[in-house]
């Protein structure tokens, strides 16, 4: 037992560990929040969109010492808009748009990137994540802005699940569904920025989609799964970054790797849409009828 809890208390000696903890956590819950809408909508492929276009913002930041969560900000909600502008004509669907843009967008966080001196051990960084680096200023940035997506979340939670639900409905009822479609692709980009730090551009689309996911499995209510999904995000940060302390691996992978083994447990086991509570479905008809 006193081993158990030296281990867990050794890290809390090093500040580098504590803004990680605190990150790590901080991300697993506005990742979850608002994972839980793109979930609800069906629209993981935007979540993967963003997370690409947020990359030539961060590089033009690191490039000329701006910012990055700044940088990648402003590159998201612009892609975003763009995504969301030209998806408007109906000769085009939005998954094409998305691919367009979130391709073009990577492509020219590369080109951008390769301008700066020794700039292969930054872009890994950037795709892998460096939560291990993080400063005090880093941190104050993700609790601000994770904060504000919160706060917006809750005030339009009502109107997205609306017109998550039926869009065409949502819009005879005069609600502002382009509007709402903004915010949404504001609040994924703020979430998956204040992430990128924590497990990198390439893995964060894990901690956005597969809390939510595994939450959906457990719950058929919204409002429970909105609690799950943060909760199985920020548990599962915070047992990667133990993990990597024990193993001494990266902590970004192992972070995606636990928030994983958490949803195939929820795939296995979740009470009536799991793998085992089918299969007991299916075994008890046949079992009656003998």
């Amino acid at each position: 037992m006193n081993a158990v809890m030296e281990f867990l208390a050794g890290p809390w000696e090093y500040d580098f560990w504590r803004r990680a903890l605190l990150v790590a956590l901080l991300s697993g819950v506005v990742c979850g929040v608002i994972g839980s809408h793109v979930v609800l909508r069906g629209m993981a492929f935007i979540g993967d969109a963003v997370a690409h276009s947020v990359f030539p913002g961060v590089a033009v930041a690191f490039v000329f010492g701006f910012d990055l969560v700044i940088g990648g900000a402003v590159a998201g909600l612009l892609t975003a808009l763009l995504v969301a502008v030209f998806s408007q004509n109906r000769r085009l669907k939005e998954d094409s748009v998305i691919g367009i843009f979130f391709a073009a967008a990577f492509g020219l966080g590369i080109v951008v990137l390769s301008t700066a001196p020794g700039y292969s051990g930054s872009l890994e960084s950037f795709l892998f994540g460096s939560i291990l680096g993080i400063s005090d200023g880093d941190v104050r940035n993700v609790a601000v802005i994770g904060a504000v997506v919160l706060l917006l979340a809750a005030l339009l939670h009502t109107r997205l699940v609306a017109a998550s639900v039926d869009r065409e409905q949502a819009r005879a009822l005069g609600m502002p569904v382009f509007w709402l479609d903004i915010a949404l692709y504001t609040m994924v980009t703020l979430a998956i920025v204040i992430s990128l730090q924590a497990v990198g551009n390439v893995l964060v689309l894990a901690l956005l989609i597969t809390p939510a996911g595994a939450a959906r499995l457990l719950t058929d209510r919204l409002g429970v799964m909105m609690l799950l999904a943060p909760a199985i995000g920020a548990g599962s940060s915070v047992v990667g970054l133990y993990l990597s302390y024990l193993l001494d691996l990266a902590a970004g992978g192992l972070v995606v790797l636990t928030v994983t083994a958490a949803f195939l447990l929820c795939w296995c086991l979740a009470p009536r849409h799991g793998l085992l509570a089918k299969l007991r479905t299916r075994r008890a008809p046949a079992v009656g009828s003998r």
